[in-house]
């Protein structure tokens, strides 16, 4: 994929990585500072995340299909949206011990291709979703 669309981000936290790596798979824990799921990810299925939308009715925001499983320290998911169409983006999650806590690193790759004339904004909003995922997922962990 090319780098040209690739998002890179990278946290440190004051907490072991089996702790981290629950606030990613866990649906409960993932509405606190994400999105809410149906079910807690799993190897090799497929994911739904989303919030009630303003009449009550409840769409996935973000779905996919977990495609790497190794816990605590990779986890590998497609990553799709509405303006994604039928395309796949992926996400990776790759958690190391540091420190006596964990750094967390997350690659978005696959935005300019799914996204096509649209990579530039689309690009730019994931960049600043990402990063208040993140500061949500940092104050979830420390909570």
């Amino acid at each position: 994929m090319s780098a040209k669309s690739k998002l890179v981000k990278t946290v440190v936290f004051d907490a072991a990585p089996a702790l981290v790596w629950s606030f990613l798979t866990d649906k409960d824990k993932l509405g606190q500072w994400y999105h809410p799921g149906e079910a807690d990810l799993a190897e090799g299925q497929a994911y739904a995340l989303g919030r009630p939308t303003e009449d009550g009715s409840r769409g996935p925001t973000i779905w996919g299909r977990v495609l790497e499983w190794d816990a605590p320290r990779r986890l590998v998911t497609t990553f799709c949206i509405p303006p994604f169409g039928d395309k796949e983006t992926t996400v990776t999650w790759e958690l190391e011990e540091m420190a006596g806590g964990t750094r967390l690193t997350l690659t978005h790759e696959g935005i300019a291709e799914a996204a096509g004339d649209a990579a530039l904004p689309l690009a730019m909003a994931l960049d600043d979703g990402w990063d208040k995922h993140l500061a949500g997922l940092r104050a979830s962990v420390a909570a």
